[in-house]
């Protein structure tokens, strides 16, 4: 329980998670009368009026001019998300079926981030699983021309790299032929993060020729990692722009620039795929300047040991957190077991 929570009593916290569901639902601001005359709260107007000042003076509540009624402050929905997630809203099953894709993680993460749009006409945003946590699964060394060589790698999650070296003499195809071989006997299952790989590329026995061969391909196996930055997968940005009032297109235009400038976003979501729990942040929470009129709600997915990448979704602050929660957890879900058939 947070320390604002622990300062309301039971009547203010109803009171507040009535108002912040009216208004995600109308979008209009919500009066006592309303609230009484509905039996959500089984209290006067006089009262309901009451406890509504006190939730505004404790920045719960906002009071627009224009109307008696109030609607949530940053603070308030808030509040209200973190409520959410102390109750068992389970996850949604999302109409999408992965194993059609087999061991292709791009196309499953693309399929995702878009049935997860689909669902909930907010943005999906979805991380790919690091590079360095691929498994090599086939090597393919190949004579392109007597001093061109290239050379093939495909890994567990179906991603297939290609590098090109030059050579000063023609290369022979016996010692082409064998590289083939050593580097699948060698490499064949392990990540491109491990320690072990480039050991296993420079064995012991070695002789001179084959050394020297295997230092000139090294960079094939060893600059893959860190080579770039990790993969973002988005969807509904569309959908969203169209479900948005028009007083929201300043959100949405902040949003467009975090998109461009995705290192802030990413270092957002990798707070998500550090912690084993759901993971929201609401307006002013966000350390990104162009998140802090939006919401995202994300989880993270992967290995029961470990944490390859989170799915999220990005919205207004008045967005349907519920809807949003459960078709997070059912994504992440459905993701964790995918890769779990490709990585083991």
């Amino acid at each position: 329980m947070s320390e604002m929570e622990r300062q309301l009593t039971p009547r203010q916290v109803l009171i507040l998670l009535r108002v912040v569901r009216e208004y995600i639902s109308t979008g209009h601001p919500v009066g006592s009368k309303a609230l009484v005359e509905s039996g959500a709260v089984d209290a006067s107007a006089s009262t309901v009026r009451y406890e509504l000042a006190e939730l505004e003076a404790l920045g719960l509540l906002g009071h627009p001019h224009t109307s008696a009624g109030r609607v949530p402050t940053d603070a308030g929905y808030r509040l209200y998300a973190h409520q959410l997630l102390e109750q068992p809203l389970g996850a949604a099953r999302l109409p999408i079926d992965l194993s059609q894709v087999r061991n292709e993680v791009d196309a499953a993460l693309r399929n995702t981030t878009e049935m997860m749009s689909q669902v909930t006409n907010l943005l999906a945003v979805v991380t790919a699983p690091p590079l360095e946590t691929a498994e090599i699964r086939h090597v393919e060394v190949l004579r392109l021309q007597p001093r061109m060589v290239m050379v093939v790698v495909i890994t567990s999650t179906g991603g297939v790299t290609k590098s090109m070296f030059p050579f000063e003499e023609a290369v022979d195809e016996k010692l082409i032929e064998w590289a083939t071989a050593y580097l699948n006997e060698q490499l064949g299952g392990v990540r491109l993060g491990a320690r072990a790989l480039r050991q296993r590329l420079f064995d012991p026995g070695l002789g001179a020729r084959e050394l020297e061969f295997m230092g000139a391909l090294e960079p094939a196996f060893t600059e893959l990692v860190g080579s770039g930055e990790q993969t973002l997968y988005v969807g509904g940005a569309a959908r969203l722009v169209q479900e948005l009032r028009h007083d929201d297109l300043a959100e949405i235009n902040d949003l467009m620039l975090a998109l461009e400038e995705r290192a802030g976003l990413l270092q957002l979501l990798r707070g998500a795929l550090e912690t084993n729990r759901l993971y929201v942040r609401v307006g002013g929470e966000e350390a990104i300047p162009q998140l802090r009129g939006l919401s995202l709600v994300a989880a993270n997915y992967g290995l029961p040991a470990r944490n390859l990448g989170t799915v999220s979704l990005i919205g207004p602050n008045r967005m349907d957190y519920v809807k949003a929660i459960r078709s997070v957890r059912g994504a992440a879900a459905l993701l964790s077991d995918f890769v779990e058939q490709v990585y083991e």
